[in-house]
C-alpha cells in the first residue's frame, strides 16, 4: 500500500506541485500540505483526475494550535472509491484569514463547514450558508478552541416560574475537590485483590 501512496505522491508532485507545499505518509495515508489560494484548484484536479478519483468527501474538521501563528488547520478527508484509498490535505488557516469554500467543488462540504466555523471561527468565503448548526442561536464563541473555558460561559436551565428557558452565567455549584493521597480513605497503602501486577 505504501509503494502505491508513493507513487501517487509523486505524481501529484509532478502534476500540481505548485499546489502541494508538502507530502508525508503515515499510517497508511497520504498526506499532502497545501495553501488557501491553492486549495481548490488542487481538490477540483484530485477529484477530475483519472489517476485520482477522490469524488468522495468523507470529512472536513479544524484543529487548534494556539501557540502558531497560523492558529487553525483545515483537514481535509477524501476517499478515491476507484483506487480504493483516503487521502488527507492539510491547510494552515490564521485567526484572522479566510479560506474559500470547497462547496462548488464537493457540494457535500456545506455542513463540515459549518462545523468548523461554529466550532472553532474558522471563516470559508463562498459558503452559501455559513452560520451556526451545532450550537444555540447567539452562542459567544467557539467551544473547540482550545482557550474556550470547559464549564463555558452560560448555563441553560427550564424556569417554572417564568415558564420558560433561561440563560445564565456559570456557576459552580460546589468547589473543586482536593484529593489527600495519605488519607486511607482516600487511597489504600495495600494492593488490592486483581491489581497485583499494578505495582510490578
Amino acid at each position: 500500500m505504501s509503494e502505491v501512496l508513493s507513487d501517487l505522491a509523486a505524481y501529484l508532485g509532478e502534476r500540481r506541485g505548485d499546489a502541494i507545499v508538502s507530502s508525508d505518509i503515515s499510517f497508511g495515508e497520504l498526506t499532502l500540505i497545501s495553501t488557501p489560494e491553492s486549495i481548490i484548484s488542487l481538490l477540483t484536479f484530485l477529484r477530475d483526475d483519472i489517476q485520482c478519483g477522490f469524488v468522495n468527501i468523507t470529512d472536513i474538521c479544524g484543529v487548534d494550535w494556539p501557540a502558531r501563528v497560523r492558529r487553525f488547520d483545515v483537514v481535509y478527508h477524501l476517499l478515491s472509491p476507484r483506487q480504493n484509498f483516503r487521502i488527507r490535505i492539510k491547510v494552515e488557516v490564521g485567526e484572522e484569514e479566510t479560506i474559500p469554500s470547497a462547496t462548488s467543488v464537493y457540494p457535500g462540504a456545506d455542513w463540515f463547514e459549518r462545523e468548523a466555523y461554529d466550532m472553532y471561527g474558522i471563516l470559508f468565503t463562498g459558503h452559501p450558508d455559513l452560520r451556526r448548526i451545532l450550537t444555540d442561536y447567539g452562542f459567544e464563541g467557539h467551544p473547540l478552541r482550545k482557550d474556550f473555558p470547559t464549564t463555558g460561559f452560560v448555563e441553560v436551565r427550564y424556569d417554572d416560574e417564568v415558564k420558560r428557558v433561561v440563560y445564565e452565567p456559570v456557576q459552580l455549584k460546589q468547589e473543586f475537590r482536593n484529593f489527600d493521597f495519605l488519607s486511607p480513605w482516600e487511597s489504600t497503602d495495600y494492593v488490592l485483590p486483581g491489581d497485583e501486577k499494578a505495582k510490578e
